[in-house]
């Protein structure tokens, strides 16, 4: 005779968890069109934003190409950043502000489809699909266009008023998000693997190296290691090597292969933004 299991029948029929969505600190959508100009501004944004490096409890977001699913990202973000492009006639690159107190009454989901998507719309939509889980910390910046022609670059004046809009959105929403950077002297200790690899703690890599790309040259005696924005910028690569996020960068070929394997206690220095690293052997 067989004997048949107890537990089969209650995993089996055991019900599946409650999946809730992953949620944010802070999610920045840039709507817009790419190929139009001034009014890809948004989506533009969020790329020089990612480019930057943001740190985790910050999520961007195209609204440009996926609208609805934007409104649905909504849900789980305490705060919400949108970024589009306006069209009323003011001098262009005139930025506006719009506080979430102002959104209460917007006008009703009418004729929408999926090619005239715009932050008001994702806004209403989100409130008529997640209801009391629709953020209620949202606020816009529109940025007035100049030229909304097929195939057209970001006019000067567009351009010149995303990087203002950009400081604005690093200074008040991303900064007092982005981690401290580690004054424990354990923290600022990095290590030399056999293999040519530099090793840096999570606290190090996300305070320093947002953007997990960096220069590394040799200056008397001494490892630089420089953070670059995105990798768009060329340089080195720092790879999560763990869970805990602690970060590796190949930096063999700089030293020439003469790899002083080991421990090595690091400084920052602020005049040059740059990690240093003395090479003597330990």
């Amino acid at each position: 005779m067989i004997p048949t299991s107890t537990t089969s029948n209650d995993t089996a029929h055991a019900p599946d968890p409650l999946l809730e969505p992953p949620g944010c600190g802070l999610l920045i959508v840039g709507c817009g069109n790419l190929l139009r100009g001034d009014d890809g501004v948004g989506p533009i944004l969020v790329r020089h934003l990612w480019d930057r490096g943001m740190p985790d409890p910050v999520r961007l977001a195209d609204g440009g190409t996926a609208g609805m699913d934007v409104a649905f990202k909504m849900r789980g973000a305490e705060r919400v950043v949108i970024v589009d492009a306006s069209a009323t006639g003011a001098a262009p690159g005139t930025i506006y502000r719009v506080p979430g107190a102002e959104l209460a009454e917007l006008p009703p989901l009418q004729g929408l489809h999926s090619h005239s998507f715009r932050w008001d719309h994702a806004i209403a939509f989100a409130r008529w699909a997640l209801a009391d889980e629709c953020p209620d910390d949202i606020t816009v910046f529109l940025i007035e266009a100049a030229d909304m022609t097929l195939g057209a670059d970001l006019s000067p004046a567009v351009a010149e008023a995303m990087e203002k809009v950009i400081d604005v959105i690093e200074r008040d929403f991303v900064a007092p998000l982005r981690p401290e950077p580690p004054t424990d002297p354990d923290a600022l200790t990095v290590e030399f693997t056999d293999d040519g690899y530099l090793r840096l703690s999570a606290a190090l890599a996300a305070s320093r190296f947002p953007a997990d790309v960096a220069v590394a040259s040799l200056r008397d005696g001494e490892l630089w290691l420089l953070p670059l924005r995105g990798p768009r910028s060329g340089g080195l690569l720092l790879k999560q090597r763990n869970p805990a996020g602690d970060r590796a960068v190949l930096v063999r070929e700089v030293l020439a292969d003469d790899i002083p394997a080991g421990r090595h206690p690091a400084t920052w220095d602020s005049e040059h933004g740059a990690l240093r690293i003395p090479l003597e052997q330990k």
